[in-house]
């Protein structure tokens, strides 16, 4: 006959429970404060936000309830361009990194490089290839929107959820969008 659980062994496993429980919730965000810090939007031109760089950033409002147009669009364009490779929501997979990870680290500009020209890593154990998306129009018309849905994973701003609410699609957007596609 098997004696009485310790209350300290129960609750550590509810804990680990509750842990398990916290990192499988979509809408679960790992703030990264220098992340989020660096990519804080110091200016707003038609509903585009920019960083102090003038690289294109995030806006979420109503409690974080609430994304940019530009982040919801890259959400849109990652899991219909992105997520085969490397996994729901920037994640990974065992083919390809987590780009949420990889903003954290990457440059708008080394971002851009990689979207449009590739990259190839080859080493004794692994060659990595991600393919040069540079004549794609379905990614490089929205690379910017992409940029933009990473970043706000990168640093926890957003979690894993679809974007419910979001802002009106600005006027810019929906010109630029026809100019790039040849509508």
């Amino acid at each position: 006959m098997l004696g009485a659980v310790p209350a300290a062994t129960v609750a550590l496993a509810q804990d680990a429970k509750t842990d398990l429980a916290n990192k499988l919730d979509p809408n679960a965000k790992e703030i990264d404060e220098p992340v989020l810090k660096a990519a804080a939007a110091v200016k707003d031109e038609d509903g585009k936000y920019l960083d102090k760089d003038g690289h294109p950033t995030f806006h979420i409002t109503n409690d974080g309830k609430k994304v940019d147009w530009y982040t919801y669009s890259g959400y849109r364009r990652y899991h219909a361009e992105c997520h085969v490779c490397h996994g729901p929501d920037g994640m990974g997979s065992t083919y390809a990194p987590a780009l949420k990870d990889s903003l954290k680290r990457l440059s708008y500009e080394e971002f851009y490089g990689i979207l449009a020209g590739g990259k190839q890593e080859v080493s004794n154990t692994s060659n990595q290839v991600m393919p040069a998306f540079g004549d794609n129009k379905n990614v490089m018309c929205y690379a910017n929107d992409l940029y933009v849905y990473l970043r706000a994973r990168a640093a926890g701003a957003w979690g894993r959820a679809r974007p419910g609410e979001k802002e009106e699609k600005p006027e810019t957007a929906k010109t630029a969008e026809k100019e790039c596609l040849g509508g």
